[in-house]
């Protein structure tokens, strides 16, 4: 019993290490380049044609967008801004692409290839969160429809381009807290592996729709709002694991699902926020859904961004973040939350302030995070002082099963 107790910890530690060189191995790889994007939904029948879309994102310089379909309208309003667009298959489209590399590649060269590459299409989602839903031939499907899709760029020249994933729900997560104990649900997992292999294979993002409200809506009494809202000068909580210190439950959750993927062997591969957001209206039972908390989390967010902040566990990488959603929709169903995450009111006057529109006329050094320098400090030392003594760890146990 010992001896199987000091392998399970070892092999702990193991990952654990495996994380912490490849976590070093990113110190100063600092993006420079923005990594805010938003999601421009469109169940709507209200909204503003897509050329003056085009316009409003190009002065708020957003310049990362996804989209929920090959909308041929959008794609061409999108040419030659230097946006970059990702595009979705929707969920039915996705077994018969599984089923058929012909239909995969006949989607991309009607879809997609007119437009490229004077829209700079950079992603395909394909699907949206098959893996927490019922369809068990949807969820077989998605990775064999992704490779196929892959192979499909690859045939017309613009697999360099254009990387293949698909956005997850943080449900398929059978333990988010803390950090460090992330790990997929048992059903969820195997789908998981060949999903992360094929990120791996093909250099593409894991990526992940990660709500912080719904955490606080469910449980108001308990969560922390601040924690909640991503405010910078509260420590929302320490994961007793690996002493890193969260100010952001989204960025907790990030770090979650790096965990969980590295515990499949795939701690390389990055995890990107494909859709985040807050409500600014809801129905009496949907609390937290205000104006204020909705500007909060995503001013917060901005800031974030700005700064160019990575999560606790990779603090040198800006993480890549797309706010949910550019409009609100008025047709969407379900609560009133799901029609009010917008920014801007369809007649494209704000919803709240944000901050977007001090970018387009204030440079970004002028603009900064509020959080304080020892913070970030502690936070990265604490980390490299657990790495360091974790490996020696290792090899302390190392020599101890060798004897």
């Amino acid at each position: 019993m010992a001896f199987a107790a000091l392998l399970s910890r070892s092999s702990r530690l193991v990952i654990f290490a495996l994380l912490c060189i490849s976590l070093f191995s990113e110190v100063g790889v600092l993006q420079r380049a923005s990594a805010l994007g938003i999601n421009y939904g469109q169940v709507a029948n209200n909204l503003p044609p897509p050329p003056q879309v085009v316009q409003l994102l190009s002065s708020l310089r957003i310049s990362k967008v996804r989209i929920y379909d090959v909308n041929p309208q959008v794609l061409s309003a999108f040419a030659n801004t230097g946006i970059e667009l990702i595009v979705t298959v929707p969920d039915d489209l996705v077994p018969g692409m599984a089923a058929s590399a012909s239909q995969a590649l006949q989607w991309v060269t009607a879809g997609v290839r007119p437009y490229f590459p004077a829209t700079r299409v950079t992603g395909i989602a394909v699907g949206n969160e098959v893996f927490t839903g019922d369809d068990a031939q949807l969820k077989a499907s998605l990775v064999p429809a992704m490779r196929n899709l892959h192979a499909a760029l690859a045939q017309l020249g613009m697999d360099a381009y254009v990387r293949v994933s698909t956005a997850n729900s943080l449900a398929v997560l059978a333990t988010s807290y803390p950090p460090s104990q992330g790990v997929f649900t048992q059903d969820a997992a195997p789908y998981m592996a060949q999903l992360l292999r094929f990120l791996s294979d093909t250099s593409a993002p894991f990526w992940i729709n990660a709500y912080p409200y719904f955490a606080y809506k469910d449980d108001p009494t308990k969560v922390s709002l601040d924690y909640a809202l991503s405010n910078p000068y509260r420590v929302g909580a320490v994961d007793p694991y690996t002493r890193l210190q969260y100010t952001s439950m989204l960025y907790a959750q990030v770090d979650a699902v790096t965990f969980a993927a590295a515990r499949l062997g795939y701690g390389n591969v990055p995890v990107h926020v494909s859709e985040t957001g807050w409500p600014s209206k809801g129905d009496a039972n949907e609390a937290g859904a205000t104006v204020e908390n909705a500007r909060q989390y995503n001013r917060n967010l901005l800031m974030r961004q700005i700064s160019g902040e990575g999560t606790p566990l990779r603090p040198k990488l800006r993480l890549e973040v797309y706010l949910f959603a550019l409009f609100n929709e008025d047709m969407k169903p379900g609560p009133t939350s799901e029609r009010n995450y917008g920014l801007y009111q369809p007649d494209m006057s704000m919803v709240y302030n944000v901050g977007l529109n001090q970018l387009s006329t204030t440079s970004a050094a002028s603009l900064s995070l509020a959080t304080s320098p020892a913070t970030k400090t502690d936070v990265r030392k604490d980390f490299g002082s657990l790495c360091i003594v974790t490996s020696l760890a290792i090899l302390l146990i190392t020599q101890a099963l060798l004897l």
